[in-house]
């Protein structure tokens, strides 16, 4: 037990010094190179708000997978790798036409960002890297790490595009499948956390040995990290649903083809 408390030297925390990983930092600059080059194929370049939106969310993850967050969640708090889990859920699919239009590319496209498929693919790939075999092992292990982090990252993008698509040739759900999916979305992974949260042990003893930087013993921590889960990753899709209500209500069409981003409203 003394060897693994060395693992986790407190001293090393800080909120001011910041640990860079170089494959975070040469992933989220592909990323942003990517988004730039699908721009340039599309000959469009998306407007300010667009870029804004797409270079926040990708200073976010930054900010998510280095600095005082990553170390807290990789080496001391299960709690604070629960934030870490909900900031990666939120990266959208976008500026993908080039890749998806591809003639290889696109049935696979079509089948997982089908409502259905994404909802499944999503909630398996949560629950699977939360069984205990899975996550200690990717505690252990930093290059199982970095695939967990990388299939929650392909996981968002696939639960996201029912809602989101900014496609029409993948398109997003009607206003009506929308509310459903928001609210069918939302049970997974409060079973999920409640399966944390009952555990009358601890499930993840690598935090176990990490000193205590808030006055929470490892249980509490758990229970901390998956009331995390449950409460804010329910709300998340509560918000979604009153946000999709209002737009539905403006929009007054309950087809698929009104839930669009190139829906037009005809003219009587």
């Amino acid at each position: 037990m003394l060897f693994l408390a060395l693992l986790h030297p407190i001293a090393d925390l800080s909120w001011w010094r910041w640990s860079i990983h170089p494959s975070t930092a040469i992933g989220i600059a592909a990323l942003g190179a990517s988004y730039v080059w699908a721009s340039k194929a599309l000959q469009r370049e998306p407007g300010a708000a667009q870029r804004s939106f797409f270079f926040s969310g990708l200073l976010l993850m930054f900010a998510s997978l280095n600095g005082p967050i990553h170390d807290l969640s990789d080496s001391y708090l299960f709690s604070a790798h629960m934030v870490q889990h909900l900031l990666l859920a939120g990266v959208p699919g976008c500026m993908l036409r080039p890749v998806l239009s591809r003639r290889y590319i696109a049935p696979l496209a079509h089948f997982f960002t089908r409502a259905p498929i994404a909802f499944v693919t999503f909630n398996l790939i949560i629950a699977v890297w939360h069984l205990p075999a899975f996550y200690n092992a990717a505690m252990a292990h930093h290059s199982l790490h970095i695939l967990e982090h990388l299939m929650f990252m392909a996981a968002a993008v696939l639960m996201w595009w029912p809602l989101l698509s900014q496609l029409p040739e993948f398109p997003r759900l009607a206003y009506p499948g929308q509310m459903l999916y928001s609210f069918l979305m939302s049970i997974p992974m409060s079973i999920v956390a409640i399966y944390i949260a009952m555990a009358d042990h601890v499930l993840y003893p690598a935090y176990s040995a990490a000193p205590r930087v808030l006055p929470l013993s490892p249980l509490e921590d758990q229970l901390l990290g998956a009331l995390i889960m449950w409460i804010p990753g329910g709300l998340i899709f509560i918000i979604i649903m009153t946000v999709v209500f209002f737009k539905w209500n403006a929009r007054g069409e309950d087809s698929t083809a009104g839930a669009q981003v190139d829906w037009k409203p005809t003219t009587a």
